[in-house]
């Protein structure tokens, strides 16, 4: 028999070589390169999965874990088989017919979204002229273009993404997905998908978004009767709701958010937080492009883990979002993006763990878990203490304090709304997988999700539910609610946090460490989500911290945030002067960073001198493409 050392290392080396090759392909397809094929993910897909549901390597581990040489294992090896087992248990499936169903599922999926990258978009401008337009675009102009009738044919343009899908296929995809979990035993897929990645079921998952929806309810109901009173009936209409709220404040702070810029700034904010990367390599495609996929993302490729020998197997990680540099808003989108994506890259290149399925982000890894170190990293971008640091203009002016309080005024009141918004995701989806399957009909489908748009969000949504890209892919859909959980680990952080360090969390250099001890290291193993949030803040977790901050009296926010941003700009005046006379720090993110757009190869910082000479190629490369970035 295989010692168990041995079996350890095969299983490492064979999970690595099997993953890579899926995700390279994931990769491609997502970005379009040159040379795709979905028939090349569909296999390596279906390879990935055959692999971790192999009966044989789960047995040949509980034969480790419970056979007469089971007391001769090492902690570690124990730690390594039971996550192992752990990670199998997710992916077995007994029956060939169950696998069949599987397979077709994935099929028809990626025959699906094929067919969506290259969905015909298109909006109407205020002149009369047809545009072509990705799904980024339109979104960005539903928030900022200031005639209504260019707002509107965005929306409209996004309302055929539903429809498109509907009639390629989902359905059915919805239908065979069910099957499949219905045959390993869970109530539908909804439900398998939530007990594998997060260890509890449906029914659970659904009892804590019961409890917020009924307590921010009373809090919809107030946000919107004070916009229509505000701002006028029109307001709630789904094209201009977004406008209402920030749509010419959006045109003011664009100056502050250089999109050319955004690399810089999050690493030196990433930098002076303590955050590292632990020697990832990490390949960036930022810029949107007809074809591409229509949401952020990071991946990797590589999932890091220490080997037995002692050597450290550092992650490769793919990471990509959806700027459109010189449209107002995009710059401000595409820095939250990278802070938000970065935080990703961050929490899994700091996996430090005896196998590689540690730090996979599919199942058994918990979503809530994943999305709290992203959403907690990217919130930084709504504090008055970052924006006076990181909000600068081309010129390296600082945003101005009173552009900043018209924002608090203007959304606070109404942060609601995206909360109603995360919701509505996995209510909608908890529906539709709950439908029989004779009741699986496109026009049922787009009744419901008008239904519960209606329902939660007290209006059509400005980002209607069937254009929401996770719906549609096996690995993100049923996922949703993880931004949720996420979003409540992520006020109860803070809210420690900001305790502990007598309201400092902006370049603290505590705050990584702390991240990486507390939420990092240990990965999908033990203690998991649930324990890591408590044993951190010293609470359960609950929704109380987040509708806290919601109902907090918008005058007592504005106070509050003044008084952190002088704070701040103090703080930068006394760094910048002593920067003249000692020169800056050298951004060092233990990284190499590769900038992509597609095929062509932008920049790379182990090729240039270092990340920073490597963003300021990335800089001239987005000057020349987008001429209304570069500085005057």
């Amino acid at each position: 028999m295989t010692d168990v050392a041995t079996f350890i290392d095969a299983f490492n080396a064979d999970y690595a070589r099997i993953h890579k090759a899926y995700e390279d392909n994931f990769w491609e397809t997502k970005m379009n390169l040159a040379g795709c094929s979905t028939e090349n993910l569909t296999a390596s897909f279906n390879a990935l999965e055959a692999f971790l549901g192999d009966q044989k390597t789960l047995d040949k581990t509980r034969a480790f874990l419970d056979g007469p040489g089971a007391s001769g294992l090492t902690s570690e090896q124990t730690k390594i088989l039971r996550q192992i087992e752990k990670t199998l248990k997710c992916y077995i499936v007994e029956s060939a017919d169950a696998k069949k169903v599987r397979e077709d599922a994935v099929r028809l999926e990626n025959e699906m979204n094929a067919a969506r990258n290259k969905l015909d978009l298109k909006y109407v401008e205020a002149d009369g002229t047809v545009v072509d337009a990705t799904p980024t675009v339109l979104r960005t102009k539903i928030r900022s273009a200031a005639d209504e009738s260019v707002r509107e044919s965005c929306w409209r343009a996004t309302r055929t993404v539903g429809p498109f899908l509907l009639d390629n296929g989902f359905p059915k995809i919805i239908a065979e997905r069910n099957r499949f979990a219905r045959t390993l035993g869970f109530v539908d897929f909804y439900d398998m998908k939530v007990t594998q990645a997060e260890g509890f079921s449906k029914r659970t998952c659904f009892e804590m978004l019961d409890g917020l929806e009924a307590a921010t309810r009373p809090l919809l109901e107030e946000a919107l009767a004070r916009l229509e009173a505000e701002k006028g009936a029109d307001a709630r209409k789904p094209w201009n709701l977004a406008y209402a709220l920030s749509g010419e404040l959006t045109r003011e702070l664009d100056p502050y958010f250089p999109f050319e810029n955004a690399p810089l700034v999050w690493g030196r904010s990433f930098a002076k937080m303590g955050i590292a990367y632990r020697g990832t390599t990490m390949r960036l495609d930022l810029c949107d492009r007809k074809g591409k996929y229509p949401n952020g993302f990071c991946h990797w490729p590589v999932a890091p883990h220490l080997g037995s020998d002692g050597e450290w197997h550092a992650s490769r990680a793919n990471f990509t979002s959806l700027a459109t540099p010189d449209e107002v808003g995009s710059g401000n989108t595409a820095l939250t993006t990278l802070m938000h994506e970065g935080g990703h890259a961050a929490h899994f290149a700091n996996i430090v763990q005896g196998s590689p399925v540690f730090a996979q982000e599919r199942a058994p890894f918990s979503v809530s878990l994943a999305e709290t170190q992203s959403m907690f990293l990217d919130s930084l971008c709504g504090d008055a203490s970052w924006l006076a640091r990181y909000a600068r203009d081309r010129e390296g002016k600082a945003v101005p304090w009173d552009l900043l309080e018209r924002s608090i005024r203007e959304k606070h009141p109404y942060e609601v709304f995206q909360l109603r918004g995360m919701i509505a995701v996995p209510y909608f989806e908890k529906a539709l997988y709950e439908l029989p399957e004779e009741e699986l009909t496109g026009e049922k489908i787009a009744e419901m999700a008008d239904e519960i748009e209606r329902k939660i969000q007290g209006g059509l949504a400005t980002r209607p539910l069937l254009s929401v890209p996770h719906i549609t892919s096996d690995e993100s859909s049923c996922y949703y609610h993880g931004y949720v959980f996420a979003e409540m680990a992520v006020h109860q952080t803070r809210a420690h946090f900001l305790a502990k360090y007598d309201g400092a969390i902006v370049d603290n250099p505590a705050i990584g460490p702390e991240l990486l001890e507390n939420y990092w290291l240990q990965g999908s193993g033990e203690p998991g989500f649930l324990k890591m949030v408590e044993n951190l803040t010293g609470k359960p977790l609950g929704h109380d911290a987040w509708v806290a901050a919601m109902a907090k009296d918008t005058e007592a926010v504005v106070a509050d945030e003044k008084k952190e941003y002088r704070n701040a700009i103090d703080e930068a005046e006394k760094e910048a002067a002593r920067e003249k006379e000692e020169g800056a720090a050298k951004i060092d993110l233990g990284m190499r960073a590769v900038f992509v757009h597609g095929d062509e190869v932008v920049a790379d910082s182990e090729k240039e001198d270092g990340y920073e000479a490597a963003c300021a190629k990335f800089k001239a490369w987005v000057n020349e493409n987008w001429p209304k970035t570069a500085a005057a």
